[in-house]
């Protein structure tokens, strides 16, 4: 499916720590649906950049999960996992224009020291027998942004105790390096994403800086949360998506998206209830807040 009368190209990159959950669906629903509605290209990316974290089959889980309530991607699949090289690529390129600089520092010890690194922060010539991260060094500044639901945004960045690590000690990538590789190399002009991931947006930010590219357009969404305020996660025990009653999920998740479905599609098919949803959505309508309650729609009755 190709859209070639908008430039608008979006994306939902879902980590695979389990199977879709409610929150989930709801986010890649907003994303979807407004890419569709801009006559725009729609992407699918895994995540799947940290292997600790990552349960069998659930990349496999999440894209079947997608399809069965027909949300359908343009262009083949991306896997973080495969795209080390582009990384790699990427960090020399921060190095040698001086934005990158060698930290054996632990969380505890930041923490400790009130985000202060040691004197063995930034050697010269690391000692490749020594485990270190590789830090972005971040400017002190206050970077802005006009969110597309949350309007004007604007964080202070300090330097040295907001710079943050592109390349972990254990040689994996971080998110921040790999998404914003990725969502330059794949063209993506918006991102509509849930506000658990509003915090990331300035080190997005002062990456794209770095690397003198305009970033994409930002747009966060209120997370779905249970009844004690915790957002819906696999951490939180939150339950997979119940796949036998697909339009109920969609029509629960349009619900929380304040796009309630008219009476007259209740029971309707995913394909109707989809095609209904693209020619009606409007982010606008979607909750100007950080999060809403939904605990009521993540049961197994559901």
């Amino acid at each position: 499916m190709t859209h070639p009368s908008s430039n608008y190209r979006g994306r939902f990159a879902p980590s695979p720590t389990g199977p879709l959950h409610f929150g989930s669906l709801v986010a890649a629903l907003a994303s979807f649906l407004d890419a569709r509605k801009n006559n725009g290209i729609w992407l699918v990316r895994i995540e799947d950049i940290d292997p600790l974290r990552e349960a069998p089959g659930a990349s496999s889980d999440i894209l079947r999960t997608l399809e069965s309530h027909h949300l359908f991607w343009d262009e083949t699949v991306r896997y973080q996992s495969q795209q080390s090289s582009a990384y790699e690529s990427l960090i020399e390129q921060l190095k040698q224009s001086g934005h990158t600089y060698y930290c054996p520092c632990s969380r505890k010890t930041l923490n400790k020291n009130n985000g202060s690194h040691s004197s063995e922060c930034n050697p010269q010539h690391p000692d490749a027998l020594k485990p270190m991260a590789i830090r972005f060094h971040t400017k002190e500044r206050t970077y802005t942004w006009n969110d597309l639901l949350l309007g004007q945004q604007s964080f202070l960045a300090n330097k040295q105790t907001d710079d943050f690590v592109i390349k972990r000690k254990e040689g994996f990538y971080s998110y921040q390096l790999a998404v914003v590789c990725d969502d330059i190399d794949q063209r993506i002009t918006h991102i509509v994403r849930g506000s658990d991931l509003l915090d990331s947006t300035p080190a997005q930010l002062a990456l794209y800086d770095a690397l003198a590219t305009s970033p994409p357009l930002f747009g966060h969404i209120p997370i779905i949360v249970n009844n004690r305020g915790q957002k819906l996660s696999k951490q939180n025990l939150a339950p997979s998506i119940n796949t036998p009653r697909i339009s109920q999920n969609l029509q629960h998740a349009l619900a929380a998206l304040n796009h309630p479905l008219p009476p007259l599609l209740s029971g309707a098919s995913a394909e109707e209830i989809i095609a209904w949803a693209i020619q009606n959505w409007s982010l606008n309508r979607v909750p100007k807040s950080l999060s809403i309650q939904g605990g009521w729609h993540t049961t197994s009755e559901l």
